[in-house]
């Protein structure tokens, strides 16, 4: 019995690496063929191109004003805000918290000083091995902890696999994987976070260390996605329940430092602690100056959507539904419930409790508490890119699912169906994660839409 057990592990650990090594392959290949319809940059959209352009101001010109930058080709954003700079003219800037934008600034400097490359004369080759650089690691890390997790939790062959399929193929994290993005270093941050409640919750005697590592990605994974506070609270206020000595001495520093860090880049690069998007109210509106799209030039999904119910349907099952993109997050669901109502493990109760209120909390404010104009699901993107920090969560929760799932023939057969149509959704905009679902495409194909 114990040898069987031993070759099915090796067998199932010869699988995950073959599934790992197949989608970082393609990721890499994407990367290195990446190019932007006007074939001027590895570009795919504004959103990028705001923090490619900050990064290559504050190290090619010493400054986070893109003035100079924003003129070359292929390089405009219609991501950007202006306001008096320290000068006292008024300057361009990449709309983009500056922490994740610096951090990625000193990784082009290094790159600069050693291979004596930059983006004037060799955007390409920069940007394709920053996003290499950046990107491939951060995936590797989401995946190797998810085998773990599955490992540790899941029950069965198939369910394991089919968790660690899906996280290969089946998510929007390997879709924006050719492009620079703060949802996938969000997402990766999440699951370090949870490796590391994990260890605390486990073991008698942790190391202080998890603690700190747990305060700096779970404030990181703020930092990145503002709605992802909520995320940094329940683990706060979880880790105070469970030790308070060492969530004051080793959790909060650690949270206070990535927070230090936010504050300090944003006070040095716009001269204010508020990062640009908290700017928008009459007389303080950075978006507001000749030329701006967000004041007066505003089209399709970017005008917003006037109801609350068809914004709040078509986020969960419809265009660019969590659900009906990725319904693989239906496992989710059962996994969260099979969680929450067994009494022999604490931790699986808190982790799937958590989730579920955490989505409650964020799809309230996305939905119900945001104006018109920010109900434009993202904007031009391939899903509701807002939620994509959930990805890890939802990956965990879904372990038990997984496992009922391979109980018969019938449910593996619908998984597989549900596998099938999340891969389809995230491979259909392998070539630019920037563009619209495709279940909006189909609509926009049959004359659903106005616009």
């Amino acid at each position: 019995m114990t040898n069987e057990f031993d070759e099915n592990k090796l067998l199932r650990y010869s699988i995950y690496a073959l599934l790992i090594v197949a989608t970082l392959s393609t990721s890499t290949a994407r990367i290195m063929t990446a190019r932007s319809t006007d074939r001027h940059t590895p570009f795919f959209s504004a959103n990028d191109r705001s923090r490619w352009s900050a990064i290559s101001a504050v190290v090619d010109e010493g400054t986070y004003q893109i003035d100079n930058v924003r003129k070359r080709p292929g390089w405009k954003s219609i991501d950007m805000v202006r306001h008096v700079g320290r000068d006292g003219k008024q300057h361009y800037y990449s709309s983009k918290p500056p922490l994740f934008i610096t951090m990625l600034a000193a990784e082009y400097y290094v790159i600069k000083s050693v291979f004596g490359i930059n983006f004037e004369e060799n955007v390409f080759a920069v940007a394709r091995l920053m996003l290499w650089l950046t990107n491939i690691p951060a995936m590797l890390v989401l995946l190797v902890l998810m085998v773990r997790f599955v490992e540790d939790y899941g029950e069965s062959d198939f369910g394991r696999i089919f968790v660690i399929g899906s996280a290969c193929f089946a998510t929007f994290l390997t879709t924006f994987a050719i492009s620079l993005n703060n949802h996938l270093p969000a997402a990766v941050s999440v699951i370090v976070c949870i490796y590391c409640l994990i260890q605390i919750w486990q073991r008698d005697e942790v190391h202080w260390l998890y603690y700190s590592l747990a305060g700096a990605s779970a404030a990181f994974a703020a930092a990145n996605e503002l709605p992802a506070l909520s995320f940094l609270a329940l683990v706060g206020a979880g880790l105070l329940w469970f030790s308070p000595r060492k969530t004051l001495i080793a959790f909060a520093p650690a949270v206070v430092l990535v927070a230090a860090a936010f504050f300090l880049t944003n006070y040095i690069a716009h001269d204010s602690l508020r990062p640009p998007y908290a700017h928008r109210n009459p007389g303080d509106n950075w978006y507001d100056y000749p030329g701006s799209y967000w004041m007066s030039a505003k089209q399709g999904v970017d005008q917003g959507e006037p109801s609350r119910l068809v914004y709040g349907f078509h986020v969960l099952i419809g265009h660019h539904g969590i659900f009906s993109l990725t319904p693989i997050w239906l496992l989710s669901l059962l996994g969260i419930g099979s969680w929450t109502i067994q009494r022999e493990d604490l931790f699986k109760r808190a982790v799937a409790a958590g989730t579920l209120l955490l989505m409650l909390v964020c799809l309230t404010f996305y939905i119900g508490l945001r104006p018109e104009q920010d109900r434009n699901y993202g904007g031009v993107t391939s899903g509701f890119r807002w939620m994509f920090w959930f990805i890890p969560l939802w990956l965990v929760t879904m372990i038990p699912a997984a496992d009922w799932i391979s109980e018969n023939t019938r449910r593996k057969s619908f998984a597989l169906i549900l596998l099938g149509m999340s891969v389809l959704s995230a491979q259909f905009a392998a070539g630019n994660p920037w563009s619209h679902p495709w279940i909006y495409q189909l609509q926009q194909y049959v004359g659903y839409f106005n616009h």
